[in-house]
């Protein structure tokens, strides 16, 4: 794991990221919402193929920030930069073709479709088809769906779960479930892959897995990723750089010794010295 080196910015950034362009570069970014502020003044910086985390309290605006990054929100104000590209006014299916994707808290399958047919709806970026191909069968046709089979089979691959293509969706394991939820992701090529709570429900084999599999993706695919996650040892196990999010406002960033010892994340997540005591 290469050491974080700062930016002009007050940014971090792995060093083999140095010398190319963030693959996440946000400024100022926030949104308010009847005149409360979920997120104010986010600033972040993500190396093209760095693990970062973003963490804090329940409700700190995590899933919020999330959701302004694939502008499911509008932000208020701020500027987003996705591979130096500004991102404002673009759609989320935009987003996702530019190269950003993610899975959700609650997962989001398609859950009477196959395991497989799952996948290949996220494989829309590399497969086109033309309506008289698809209507008349061509050879062009039948070529795109075997390649299509092949990549999903491929990507399913990643988390050992190839032998389950043909299973409905919603009849997987919960834990199952959300690694299928990552691969549909994986399908879409992204540059960048934020994951939602991706270790919720597993147990802790499961999620030591996971840590091993976020890895290889990151440097299968050499992608960004940030995960948000409430698993600590997960998030100190992978993530290089981490940020602490608590009522909508970045209150530390750093490395995952700084965190640890970082005394307003201590106090943000168990309470001012003395309160708990009973």
């Amino acid at each position: 794991m290469d050491k974080l080196v700062p930016l002009p910015s007050l940014g971090f950034i792995p060093e083999r990221d140095l010398g190319s362009t963030p693959i996440l570069d946000i400024h100022h970014l926030g949104v308010e919402f009847g005149g409360l502020h979920a997120v104010d003044d986010f600033n972040l910086i993500i190396g093209r193929t760095e693990i970062a985390g973003l963490i804090g309290p329940n409700g700190a605006g995590k899933t919020t920030v999330f959701n302004l990054l694939t502008n499911v929100y509008t932000p208020t104000r701020g500027v987003v930069l996705l591979d130096g590209v500004d991102i404002r006014g673009k759609s989320t299916a935009q987003l996702n073709r530019m190269g950003i994707a993610r899975t959700f808290q609650n997962i989001r399958l398609f859950k009477d479709l196959s395991v497989e047919d799952n996948v290949r709806i996220g494989l829309h970026n590399a497969f086109e088809y033309s309506l008289g191909s698809a209507l008349f069968r061509l050879p062009s046709y039948w070529k795109n769906e075997r390649l299509a089979h092949d990549t999903a089979l491929g990507l399913l691959s990643i988390f050992d779960m190839q032998s389950l293509a043909d299973k409905p969706a919603g009849s997987l394991p919960y834990g199952a479930q959300r690694r299928l939820e990552i691969v549909r992701a994986l399908a879409t090529k992204p540059k960048l892959l934020l994951l939602d709570e991706p270790a919720a429900g597993m147990n802790p084999s499961e999620t030591g897995e996971l840590m091993e599999n976020i890895r290889r993706i990151r440097d299968t695919f050499e992608i960004a990723i940030l995960l948000i996650e409430h698993d600590m040892n997960l998030v100190m196990g992978i993530c290089e750089g981490i940020a602490v999010l608590n009522y909508g406002r970045i209150i530390a960033k750093g490395t995952q010794e700084q965190i640890k010892s970082n005394p307003v994340v201590i106090e943000a997540y168990l309470g001012r010295r003395g309160e708990a005591k009973a």
